[in-house]
């Protein structure tokens, strides 16, 4: 009886825990965060793929749950997206994949905001497995980068938000995969 019963209580937890997480490739991210005083849940995961090697899971995360990515990007409320790394990352390669994402989605924004790019790239350090770079959009505050649980830098404005999430959610992004993970699809 005592057997069972603690079989029954691990049972109930182990589900409990796996309905509070979101997995893919080994990264395992919460299905819920709170920024602020705004609680946003996991929107899905996505995997960043290169030449057939996994190099991230994104996590993306909205007051409520969306598929479309226009309003998504448009919208003014609270958002994030959590870069998981599941291998080492150089610099130069996140800077480079940044580049070539904003030049595909938003070319014009791009120009526009050239010095807040130089303060992104400037603000980025190479990743290990297992690290995670954090950007989070509040409209009040702007977007906030964070590496390694450490804030780096905050870039005020919506336009500069709209082009960092378009990395995901524009028409380009880095793999299909990866958007229709991250929209719940």
């Amino acid at each position: 009886m005592r057997k069972t019963a603690m079989l029954l209580t691990l049972a109930v937890f182990a589900l409990a825990s796996m309905s509070h997480a979101g997995t893919l490739a080994g990264a395992t991210l919460p299905d819920t965060i709170q920024v602020g005083s705004t609680t946003l849940v996991l929107n899905g995961l996505g995997l960043r793929t290169k030449y057939a090697f996994k190099v991230y899971v994104a996590g993306l995360y909205l007051a409520q749950k969306s598929s479309d990515p226009a309003a998504i990007l448009k919208a003014e409320a609270a958002k994030r997206i959590v870069m998981h790394f599941v291998r080492d990352v150089s610099k130069s390669q996140i800077t480079d994949g940044f580049a070539e994402s904003f030049e595909n989605n938003t070319p014009d924004a791009a120009k526009t905001l050239k010095p807040d790019i130089d303060r992104l790239f400037s603000a980025l350090d190479s990743v290990k497995d297992g690290d995670e770079i954090v950007f989070t959009y509040l409209p009040a505050t702007g977007t906030s980068v964070a590496i390694g649980g450490k804030e780096k830098l905050t870039v005020a404005g919506p336009a500069f938000a709209e082009m960092l999430f378009s990395v995901w959610l524009g028409p380009k992004p880095p793999n299909a995969a990866l958007k229709k993970g991250i929209l719940g699809k």
